[in-house]
């Protein structure tokens, strides 16, 4: 219980001083606001102009805001050494990790459904899987958490760590089915399409909203928490290695 209590009082002491504070709240509203505001007017607010962007905008919605915040919330406090007092708590490395991402993964939750309503704004959504959307986006948000953690835990700087993430974003962008269908792609880039997990997450959206997935759900779902388990499970090697060891 003990752990817990540590737990409720990191994810807490977080929220206070990075996630709730009215820089990063304008932020994280602003920017799937206008990611979605961009893409709608452009291609038309017709059902099936909206049905067609709104998975990769939830997409992209999600996968900004967890890795840009985990930048600052993990790299930031240890370049500073406070994070080596948490380092030093009474508590699990791994439940001290998942304390640290939280935050993350609930500011990612709530970017994806900043376009959403936008979307139920503009068109119907009627035809929506619910049931499979927001399992969908919680697990979206999960490992793009992770993917976040794995990398501010393995660089020493914010600006480090900011660069490294926009190696994997913006190709993700373009590679993982966001926009344009993987099935589009130049068949020598599939591979790498295939290797990235947010392909699997998009083709679940993809699923839920418009029922043109490429995979079937439970291979999908299998597949992304999978990639949840690995970037985690490297992501607390890294902090053995090189953190506490």
């Amino acid at each position: 219980m003990k752990h817990w209590i540590a737990f409720w009082n990191i994810l807490i002491k977080d929220m206070r001083a990075y996630y709730l504070k009215p820089p990063n709240i304008s932020w994280g509203l602003i920017f799937p606001i206008s990611w979605a505001a961009m893409f709608f007017i452009r291609s038309g607010t017709s059902l099936e102009s909206v049905l067609s962007i709104l998975p990769g905008v939830i997409a992209v919605s999600i996968l900004f805001g967890t890795t840009s915040m985990l930048a600052v919330t993990i790299t930031f406090e240890k370049k500073n050494r406070s994070f080596d007092r948490l380092l030093l708590s009474p508590i699990p490395i791994w439940l001290l990790m998942l304390a640290k991402t939280s935050g993350a993964i609930f500011f990612g939750i709530l970017n994806a459904f900043v376009p959403v309503v936008i979307a139920a704004v503009l068109t119907d959504l009627s035809s929506v899987v619910w049931s499979l959307l927001v399992p969908g986006i919680v697990l979206i948000a999960l490992v793009s958490t992770f993917l976040g953690l794995f990398i501010a835990v393995s660089v020493s700087e914010v600006f480090e760590a900011q660069t490294f993430s926009n190696f994997f974003r913006f190709p993700m962008i373009f590679l993982c089915g966001l926009f344009i269908p993987v099935a589009s792609l130049p068949i020598y880039l599939r591979p790498l399409s295939y290797i990235l997990p947010l392909t699997y997450g998009v083709d679940i959206l993809q699923g839920a909203i418009r029922s043109n997935n490429m995979l079937a759900f439970p291979l999908s779902f299998g597949l992304v928490l999978l990639f949840c388990i690995g970037l985690f499970l490297m992501s607390l090697r890294n902090v053995y290695r090189k953190w506490i060891q």
